[in-house]
C-alpha cells in the first residue's frame, strides 16, 4: 500500500516538475520583462511650453498603480519609469536613451509630442524597441515600411485634416479659409491634410496660411493677418496654449469667423476656459472618445469606472478632463496588449499583439468605434464624429466618419 502511495507521489511530483519546466520553457522575456516585473518607459512634458499635458502621464501612472493593486498583469507588476522632457526635443532623445541604455526598460509607451517622438523615432527603431501608442497623430508614426517599432496612437493628423476639408466642402462650399498651423510635422500634417480634403478647390479657397513657433509667446499677428486676408472660416492647427489664444484674439477683434480645431487642443479646461467659454462657443473639431463632460453618458458604464478610478487613484485630477480620460483610454489599451503577451514578453511579440487588435473596445471609446490594426495598417484611431462647443461642453453630430484612405 505504502508502494502504491509513494509511486502517486512521485508521479505527480514528476507531473508538476514537467509543467513547471514546460511553462518556464514557454517564459519568453527580453531586457525589462522578468517573471515579475515588466519594466516601462515614457517622457511627459511635465514642464514646459506644453506642460498642460502633463496630466496625462500622472492619469496613466495613477491606472498602472491600480492594474499593481489588482495583482498586476498575468503576475507581473507594471514599474512605469517617467521622465520629464519639458517638450524639448533634445531632452526627449536624452532621457529616452536613459530609459533604454540606463532603466532597460521593455518598451516605450506614449512618449508624448510630435517633436519629442520625431527626435527618438530612429534611435528607437535602431535599437528595435517598441514606441508604443506614441502620443501624436503625425503621419510618420503610422508607417511600419520604414518604421516597423513605432505606433502612434491619436487619429492621423493628415487623416483628421482631410475630414475637415470634406466636411468644409459639404457644410461651407465658399469659404475663404485662413490656415494657423503649428511649424513642425504637427501642423504640416494638418495643413496638407485639409487641402486632401478640398481637392482641386484648395488653391482658390484657401486665402491666408501662417504659422508659428511651439516658443513663440503669442500668435497675435498671425491672427490679425489672417483676417486681414478675408478669411470666414478658421482652422486652427495647434497645441492648447496657442488654440487659447487664437480663440481668445478672435473674440477681441470681434471677428465671427467658422472656427475649426484639431483634436489635439479640445481640453474644456486646457484651452476653453483660459480663452473664455463665451468665446469658445461654436467651434468645431471631432473626437473618437466619450467627453467626460457629456451628460448623455452619466449611465454609462465605461465612464461610471472612469470616475471611479478618479475618485480613488487620482482624486487631485481634473476628472473632467478630455486629457484625463485619453490617458486612462491609452493605458488600458496597453494593458490589453501585455494581457494578450502573456509570458512570451518580448519586443517582437509586444509589436505583433499591438499589430493585430481586432475590435478592441475601450471603456471610453465612442459606441461604434473600436481598435483594429494589422501588421499594414497601424492607425488605432481611424473612426471620428464631429462635435461643437456649445459654451459650456463638445456636443456630437453627425454620423461616425471612417477614412478608408491611407495614411498620408
Amino acid at each position: 500500500m505504502r508502494k502504491g502511495i509513494f509511486h502517486l507521489v512521485t508521479g505527480t511530483a514528476l507531473a508538476l516538475a514537467l509543467s513547471v519546466s514546460t511553462a518556464s520553457a514557454q517564459k519568453k522575456y527580453d531586457t525589462g520583462a522578468t517573471d515579475t516585473e515588466i519594466k516601462i518607459g515614457q517622457t511627459n512634458p511635465f514642464s514646459g511650453p506644453a506642460s498642460s499635458y502633463a496630466t496625462i502621464g500622472k492619469t496613466q501612472a495613477a491606472y498602472i498603480k491600480m492594474i499593481n493593486d489588482q495583482g498586476g498583469v498575468n503576475g507581473r507588476k507594471i514599474n512605469l519609469i517617467q521622465y520629464d522632457d519639458a517638450y524639448s526635443p533634445p531632452k526627449a532623445v536624452e532621457q529616452v536613451r536613459k530609459l533604454v541604455e540606463s532603466d532597460e526598460v521593455l518598451l516605450t509607451f506614449q512618449v508624448l509630442g510630435t517633436p519629442s517622438n520625431a527626435a527618438v523615432q530612429k534611435y528607437l527603431n535602431s535599437k528595435k524597441v517598441p514606441q508604443l501608442f506614441a502620443a501624436t497623430g503625425a503621419s510618420k508614426f503610422t508607417d511600419p515600411k520604414n518604421f516597423p517599432w513605432t505606433m502612434g496612437f491619436n487619429p492621423n493628423y493628415f487623416v483628421e485634416g482631410r475630414i475637415y476639408g470634406q466636411y468644409i466642402l459639404k457644410e461651407h462650399p465658399n469659404a475663404k479659409i485662413g490656415i494657423l498651423y503649428q511649424n513642425d510635422d504637427l501642423g504640416k500634417d494638418y495643413l496638407n491634410g485639409i487641402k486632401a480634403g478640398l481637392g482641386d478647390k484648395a488653391a482658390k479657397m484657401v486665402v491666408a496660411e501662417a504659422s508659428y513657433e511651439v516658443s513663440d509667446p503669442t500668435i497675435d499677428s498671425q491672427i490679425l493677418k489672417i483676417k486681414d486676408a478675408g478669411a470666414d472660416l478658421f482652422f486652427s492647427a495647434t497645441t492648447p496654449k496657442q488654440a487659447a489664444q487664437a480663440i481668445k484674439k478672435i473674440a477681441e477683434l470681434n471677428w465671427k469667423p467658422v472656427h475649426i480645431l484639431d483634436i489635439n487642443a479640445t481640453s474644456v479646461g486646457a484651452v476653453m476656459k483660459p480663452a473664455g467659454l463665451e468665446a469658445s462657443k461654436g467651434v468645431i473639431s471631432v473626437n473618437y472618445g466619450k467627453d467626460p463632460l457629456d451628460p448623455t453618458w452619466k449611465d454609462d458604464p465605461g465612464m461610471k469606472k472612469y470616475f471611479e478610478f478618479m475618485a480613488k487613484y487620482y482624486p487631485e485630477g481634473d476628472k473632467d478632463s478630455s486629457f484625463n480620460s485619453y490617458g486612462y483610454m491609452t493605458t488600458q489599451l496597453l494593458i490589453h496588449v501585455l494581457k494578450a503577451c502573456g509570458d512570451n514578453l518580448t519586443r517582437e511579440n509586444v509589436l505583433k499583439q499591438a499589430t493585430n487588435l481586432k475590435n478592441v473596445q475601450l471603456d471610453l471609446l465612442l459606441p461604434g468605434i473600436s481598435v483594429n490594426t494589422t501588421p499594414t495598417d497601424y492607425r488605432v484611431n481611424k473612426q471620428l464624429q464631429m462635435m461643437k462647443f456649445n459654451g459650456e461642453r463638445w456636443e456630437m453630430f453627425g454620423p461616425i466618419l471612417e477614412d478608408k484612405g491611407a495614411a498620408g
